[in-house]
């Protein structure tokens, strides 16, 4: 089996960085790239200018901010990578990027920064186990 491109989707939560070291290791073992993403929340629409704008602004720098330490662990790994940051539900944008650019792996952490007590998988894990048309590697 070939992993050539691998999605590491985080929200910067304990179990996506651990997701990004896995990722890192499997890249090193099959030659891989990994694919960075982060999703962010919508832009809001009910905003007139210049307020709409200083939203997105906002929303891009957090999403920015937090990709950050992400991008530090992949450069010092050496392994390929690129960043994408996308607005939407995590879920169904991960499983569209992952029909879109025709990804061969999902590595991503079991529950998110909402860590609810007592569940088992994350909703948006859970979401992409169901809605992936490849395989998905989930880290704890």
């Amino acid at each position: 089996m070939k992993f050539e491109k691998i999605l590491n989707p985080v929200d910067g939560s304990k179990h996506s960085l651990n997701s990004t070291l896995a990722a890192i290791e499997l890249a090193k073992q099959f030659k891989s790239k990994i694919v960075l993403l982060h999703c962010h929340s919508r832009f809001p629409v009910v905003l007139s200018e210049p307020y709409f704008q200083q939203a997105i602004d906002e929303i891009m720098e957090a999403s920015e901010e937090l990709v950050k330490p992400f991008e530090i662990l992949l450069e010092k790994s050496k392994v390929a990578y690129e960043v994408r940051i996308l607005e939407g539900l995590p879920g169904s944008t991960i499983s569209d990027l992952v029909k879109q650019e025709k990804m061969d792996l999902i590595v991503m952490g079991s529950r998110g920064v909402s860590n609810f007590e007592g569940l088992f998988l994350g909703s948006v894990a859970h979401q992409v186990l169901h809605k992936s048309e490849c395989p998905v590697f989930i880290v704890k």
